[in-house]
């Protein structure tokens, strides 16, 4: 994006870099070849639109808070406790905001208008991006609810499963690019449901690690799973349900500590078949999410040992202690039991701390079959065009 504008925000910068994206693409694929496309986009980045899909204002973005007390406390004052909307960070809540422009007909999420550009369609969107505007997953419909936040429920799209056919590349940007009129657009999903379709899980027990700046952990399960005091909602994915959480531990207490290459060092050193018995619970500041819901949780992270190789491996001991955790709680909260493990992000190397994980957790290492959400999307595009074979 960067390489378009420095407004992250613009939807022109949005299209250019598709445009570009698709025109790189089809130097070595024949455009009129292509059978199918799907988009993701960020969950909860939001825009309002007239009926030719013309952006009416600028876009909230994913992490942009509603500034309006009254808008949340309108919302909070009808929606269930398990409901994806609530909070400062409420999607629905933008989207209350931005039905204010004139002329707004529909608002949508990121990935609606930018699968609009290729099909002409803005009036579409998925269940998962859905989610956290306040769709019910369930019942697989917009809550009556909405409608008492002050939201117009005649400006949200209409919700179709991941995987659907949504139309067909009459779009101006397909024609622009030379897509045959009868290639398929499929609706998409939101980019961590389709990193984790990109991994290879998909049944029952399935969990996927996210080693990142925070510890991430979803788990694919055959019931939907709510804990909103936890911050775990589900996404109806893939003929079942991604229930997941993420803790305030991961690479952000490491980077306090060690640089990148320290740690690569120091872990060489590990034994991971032995434990240091200084049950840490590392937190970069205090406060935790998930497995433990608690504002003023205090990071554990004490006696520092004198050796470095020793700290570093309480460390990475503790946040393998949550992640086990963490997949027990799902368990306690309704799904299944972890049956397999796939691990992203850049502590996914460290082989050390790999196999602490794996003893942790008792279950077997899969592999990852990509590691690009746009994998995942392009498996939603391929079930859209052969129903029969996803079937």
């Amino acid at each position: 994006m960067d390489s378009f504008s420095e407004d992250h925000r613009s939807p022109d910068a949005w299209r250019t870099a598709l445009q570009a994206a698709l025109a790189a693409l089809f130097g070595s694929v024949d455009p009129a070849a292509v059978g199918a496309l799907a988009v993701d986009g960020t969950s909860g980045t939001m825009l309002p639109v007239d009926g030719a899909g013309t952006p009416l204002a600028q876009p909230m973005m994913y992490n942009d808070p509603v500034d309006d007390p009254a808008v949340i406390a309108a919302i909070a004052a009808v929606a269930p406790p398990e409901s994806a909307a609530l909070g400062s960070n409420s999607a629905l809540g933008r989207a209350i905001v931005l039905q204010a422009a004139p002329g707004t007909v529909r608002i949508i999420h990121q990935a609606d208008w930018i699968a609009g550009q290729l099909s002409g369609r803005f009036d579409v969107s998925d269940e998962n991006n859905a989610l956290k505007t306040g769709y019910d997953p369930v019942a697989r419909q917009w809550p009556d609810w909405i409608a008492k936040t002050g939201m117009a429920a005649a400006m949200l799209p209409s919700v179709v499963e991941p995987g659907t056919v949504t139309g067909r590349a009459g779009g101006a940007l397909a024609r622009q690019l030379g897509l045959h009129p009868e290639t398929l657009i499929v609706a998409g999903t939101t980019d961590g449901c389709a990193s984790f379709l990109a991994t290879g899980a998909s049944e029952p027990g399935d969990g996927v690690t996210a080693l990142g700046t925070t510890l991430t952990i979803k788990l694919f399960s055959d019931t939907p799973v709510f804990a909103p005091q936890f911050g775990i909602y589900s996404h109806r994915l893939a003929g079942g349900w991604l229930a997941g959480g993420a803790s305030n531990t991961g690479g952000n207490v490491l980077a306090a500590y060690f640089d990148s290459e320290t740690i690569a060092r120091l872990s060489a050193a590990i034994d991971p078949e032995t434990d240091t018995g200084l049950d840490y619970y590392p937190l970069a500041r205090p406060g935790e999410r998930f497995p433990v819901s608690d504002p003023d949780f205090a990071p554990r992270m004490e006696p520092r040992p004198a050796d470095d190789t020793l700290f570093l491996k309480a460390i990475l001991e503790g946040i393998a202690a949550i992640e086990a955790m963490a997949y027990r709680k799902l368990v306690e909260l309704g799904a299944p039991a972890l049956a397999s493990i796939r691990t992203v992000g850049g502590g996914a190397s460290n082989t050390a701390w790999a196999r602490m994980r794996e003893r942790g957790l008792g279950v077997p290492a899969r592999s990852v079959t990509s590691l690009d959400a746009a994998y995942g999307t392009a498996l939603l595009a391929l079930q859209g065009a052969t129903p029969e074979i996803a079937a």
